[in-house]
């Protein structure tokens, strides 16, 4: 997920000028090279470190708990959160204006949904799997017998 999410956001930074606007399938679907220094929907574009430091927060989580990981959907799950934690963490440590400043290359345009990328997509889908996981009491810790290699 990280290495899908860094390679398309280096090549919508290379072919696509900011702000412009390249219709896939007509207006269903468009390339939209946009920046965010916020959280998603661009709430927040002030405390962009905060963001950063939030990120790195929840990667530090996850690399802990991937230790006593033992269940296949959680792996799944903790791995499509740090996938996305990780995507949107370079480039806020990476791109202009600085360290844990930067702004997040968001490139993907839905009607009527704000731009978004492949690492926001991540983060929305494994936060909706967390959710169903917990709500069936699924523990990180011990694996279901569907769970069991064959």
């Amino acid at each position: 997920m990280l290495v899908a999410d860094v390679v398309s956001k280096v090549v919508v930074v290379a072919t696509i000028r900011r702000d412009e606007r390249v219709h896939l399938i007509g207006d269903l679907l468009a390339l939209t090279h946009t920046r965010n220094g916020g959280a998603a929907f661009s709430v927040g574009t002030g405390a962009t470190v905060l963001f950063s430091l939030v990120a790195l927060a929840v990667v530090v989580v996850i690399a802990r708990q991937a230790r006593r990981l033992l269940s296949r959907p959680w792996a799944v799950t903790l791995g499509l959160l740090l996938g996305g934690a990780l995507g949107n963490l370079v480039d806020r440590l990476l791109r202009a204006p600085g360290p844990f400043r930067g702004q997040v290359v968001d490139w993907i345009q839905l009607p009527h949904w704000p731009v978004f990328n492949i690492a926001d997509s991540a983060i929305v889908v494994g936060g909706c799997i967390a959710v169903l996981l917990a709500s069936r009491g699924t523990p990180l810790d011990a694996p279901r017998p569907d769970d069991e290699p064959a």
